[in-house]
């Protein structure tokens, strides 16, 4: 007589449920590591193609050893000394300041502050292009001051570019003078390189913080790129401006001493800034709109940071300055503060005011 064993349906279930978890943690560990091969490994097709054929196989290898034993433990041990060779090397792969870097991210904005008084600060390379298209532009680097005293307004701007979920994010302080200071953290791209999402995960692309003037950076967008731009006012108290900037300028001193890397996730334009404001204002919760940063304003909106008694469509229909920095024209006679300084002005057009404390 033969005695058959039988298991509990829990546990099959429970089984199943492992091999599925073990499945799908090794799909992650050879995709990664297909990821960071292509975007870091050899550049020759000769040594770049036998070394991922190796990883799949190595892989493929670790799943049949497994399946055919019946157990994971093959499958874990083979796939934790895979990844751990593998971020072995990616741990030498160290974010670099000397490479030939496109003309609009040559330089980061590097902070001095004036002894004895803790309100002025000095900006050196603030960006200051006049663009006639993407690839037609006069450069120019500037060294400016600013009283912080003077600072007045918290401005961000929303910058579509790729559907509604995908957008750009800028930070612009305005003075009591009509002048306005943006920040912008951005991949500081080589020449000849452009964005590549997927790419921004594997440490393809340095970190940049570009200080800029909005008739450079924000109709860059709205005139050279096609994109379109929101601008929508920040409700926050003067200290906290006052420190935001301050950890703008602080964040750029720190990438001057050590480059950093960009992520699409971790370490983008969005992130950083809501990581900034979190330590100053407190109270912003982690939210999935976070990642999505088109749906920034929504955020923003939801925690009571923007323009208040007003509906988040009123502020989004004011907000879109794209036409009006198309239509735009630099006043006869002006020089290049007061151009921008009209320019700023005539994009707020229509915008609702913050109430005054």
């Amino acid at each position: 007589m033969v005695l058959k064993h039988s298991f509990p349906w829990w546990l099959l279930a429970l089984r199943a449920l492992g091999w599925l978890v073990s499945g799908l943690a090794a799909l992650l560990g050879l995709l990664w590591g297909v990821g960071a091969l292509c975007y870091q490994g050899p550049q020759r097709p000769l040594l770049l193609w036998p070394a991922l054929a190796l990883w799949v196989l190595a892989w493929l290898a670790a799943g049949a050893w497994a399946w055919r034993s019946g157990r994971m433990l093959p499958l874990w041990g083979v796939g934790a000394l895979l990844l751990a060779a593998m971020l072995l090397w990616w741990s030498t792969i160290d974010p670099r300041q000397d490479r030939d870097w496109a003309d609009d991210v040559a330089h980061i904005t590097h902070l001095q502050r004036t002894p004895g008084n803790d309100d002025l600060v000095t900006l050196e390379q603030v960006r200051n292009f006049s663009w006639r298209s993407e690839t037609d532009y006069t450069a120019r680097w500037d060294t400016r001051s600013y009283d912080l005293s003077q600072l007045r307004s918290v401005d961000m701007a929303v910058s579509y570019w790729m559907g509604p979920a995908i957008a750009h994010t800028l930070v612009s302080f305005g003075f009591a003078d009509g002048q306005q200071l943006v920040f912008s953290f951005e991949i500081r791209k080589e020449k000849g390189e452009a964005f590549d999402a997927l790419a921004g995960f594997f440490k393809h692309y340095e970190l940049a913080l570009i200080a800029a003037d909005e008739r450079d950076i924000l109709a860059v967008r709205t005139n050279a790129r096609g994109e379109q731009v929101f601008l929508y006012r920040v409700d926050m108290p003067q200290p906290a401006m006052r420190g935001l900037l301050l950890s703008y300028a602080e964040q750029a001193e720190r990438l001057h001493a050590q480059p950093r890397w960009y992520h699409t996730l971790t370490a983008n334009c969005t992130t950083i800034v809501w990581d900034m404001a979190r330590s100053l204002v407190g109270g912003l919760p982690l939210n999935w709109r976070l990642l999505a940063s088109g749906y920034l304003p929504e955020y923003l909106h939801a925690v009571h940071g923007l323009t208040p008694g007003q509906p988040l469509a009123a502020l989004r229909a004011a907000g879109d300055i794209t036409a009006r920095a198309q239509q735009w024209q630099p006043p006869a006679g002006a020089d290049d503060i007061a151009a921008s300084i009209d320019f700023s002005r005539a994009i707020r057009q229509g915008i609702p005011p913050l109430p005054q404390p």
